[in-house]
């Protein structure tokens, strides 16, 4: 179909979304590729240690970017690339996330875009066990070969995006989203003189501040491994939340052991107006796995007693999609 957009994938160094290592762009006019992008680039300064587990997702390291221009030297050709385009992403908050998140710790404006996220229409257009993005890619006809490659998952992106459209029948991305009656989300620009920093932000520099106060080192990984042997309780979730987000009026329930305690991803998924609840049932709509989990795994049969019922429970055409802990902390910031 007749689409015209760019789909963005970012890397990061470690935990915090505003620390972008690289950037894969995909421009894509009436509905077929005709220029592709690539970036390496070093983090915001402060924020550019490099975690252990995001180099073994993506394999860069900080030798790799130790001779590339910053984020804000380089952020001005990658909105170049961009121009007035709407931008496509997996799990667009984490990506749109990160070019505002990245922007404010560097001081420097950054502007508005209209957004598509192919995590959120792919539930509306797809059957599938997992909305990672290597299983949307495979249904839409684009395989992806070299997952977590940012310019093979932009290009894996963009496909997804054009057979949306065509199931769909839409021209434009306006067009999709209107056929499934939903409003396009949009992100407005960012002023650093003016406007406040991001929840995420704010939350970095604060974890930043104590490792300093605390003498702990920020070049190496920071976050801790927690037991989630400690349920919680299940918190109310933020009804007046971004109704376009992931996991907004999803069920959640999690299960195995992430480098979060229980307690605290549940806090998080609330306040993105998530319901979580402690057992997997007939309302579940999204399962959250630890364990190192992988999309990969729901083939393999490396699954937890949980993730066994969820596929039980789909192959009785319940709708459950599960998520591994990398895919959850990107929603959640």
């Amino acid at each position: 179909m007749p689409v015209d957009f760019t789909a963005i994938d970012f890397e990061t160094a470690n935990g915090f979304r505003g620390s972008p290592c690289s950037v894969g762009l995909t421009k894509v006019r009436n509905g077929v590729i005709v220029d592709e992008g690539y970036w390496l680039m070093r983090p915001p300064a402060g924020h550019d240690h490099f975690d252990s587990r995001n180099i073994t997702i993506h394999g860069i390291t900080p030798d790799d970017v130790v001779t590339a221009p910053r984020f804000k030297d380089i952020f001005g050709e990658v909105h170049e690339f961009i121009g007035q385009d709407a931008l496509v992403a997996h799990n667009a908050a984490f990506d749109i996330g990160v070019i505002r998140s990245a922007s404010e710790v560097s001081g420097m404006a950054a502007p508005a875009f209209d957004y598509a996220c192919t995590v959120v229409l792919s539930r509306k257009n797809y059957s599938l066990p997992s909305y990672s993005l290597p299983f949307v890619a495979e249904a839409a006809g684009v395989p992806l070969v070299n997952h977590h490659d940012a310019t093979e998952d932009a290009r894996a992106c963009a496909g997804i995006m054009v057979d949306i459209a065509a199931k769909r029948g839409a021209s434009s991305l306006p067009e999709v989203f209107r056929s499934m009656k939903l409003a396009m989300p949009h992100i407005d620009p960012y002023n650093p003189a003016t406007d406040p920093m991001s929840k995420a932000t704010r939350s970095a520099l604060e974890r930043l501040a104590e490792m300093k106060a605390g003498g702990f080192p920020v070049t190496s990984d920071t976050r801790g491994h927690s037991s989630w042997s400690t349920e919680g309780p299940n918190p109310v979730p933020n009804v007046s939340g971004d109704s376009s987000h992931p996991l907004f009026g999803e069920t959640v329930v999690f299960t195995g052991d992430l480098g979060l305690g229980r307690p605290e991803a549940k806090a998080r998924a609330a306040s993105y107006g998530a319901q979580c609840a402690s057992n997997v049932t007939r309302k579940t709509t999204v399962l959250v796995v630890g364990n190192g989990f992988t999309a990969s795994d729901l083939r393999n049969g490396r699954l937890t007693s949980k993730a066994a019922r969820v596929l039980e429970l789909q192959q009785r055409g319940q709708g459950i999609e599960v998520l591994s802990e990398g895919e959850f902390m990107q929603m959640v910031g």
